[in-house]
């Protein structure tokens, strides 16, 4: 069984900067089976980032070139780093691990 927890959402200004840290625990086999998705109101849960399995991350299109995706093997943690917020961002954001076991979810609203 594997645990995922998301520290606490939250509003930024579009433009503005926001990091998600998730910290994973229980039977993980490799922090590279960790993924980002997100889901905004009445859309689908689309994949934001996730990890090829020699550690490179890809990303979505709608993503690539503000937010990062990173991996911390001593805090068992992944962080999702999200720059330059636009509106179309607002979504609720999930890591899950294998796409079986999921985080509880954390809302991020950009917005003026």
């Amino acid at each position: 069984q594997v645990q995922l927890v998301e520290p606490g959402g939250g509003l930024v200004q579009p433009g503005g900067s926001l990091r998600l840290s998730c910290a994973v625990s229980g039977s993980i086999s490799s922090l590279l089976r960790v993924a980002w998705f997100r889901q905004a109101p009445g859309k689908q849960r689309d994949l934001v980032a996730e990890s090829t399995s020699g550690g490179t991350a890809i990303y979505a299109d709608s993503v690539k070139g503000r937010f990062t995706f990173s991996k911390d093997n001593t805090k068992n943690t992944v962080i999702l780093q999200m720059n330059s917020l636009k509106p179309e961002d607002t979504a609720v954001y999930y890591c899950t691990y294998d796409q079986i076991y999921w985080g509880q979810g954390t809302q991020i609203t950009v917005s003026s």
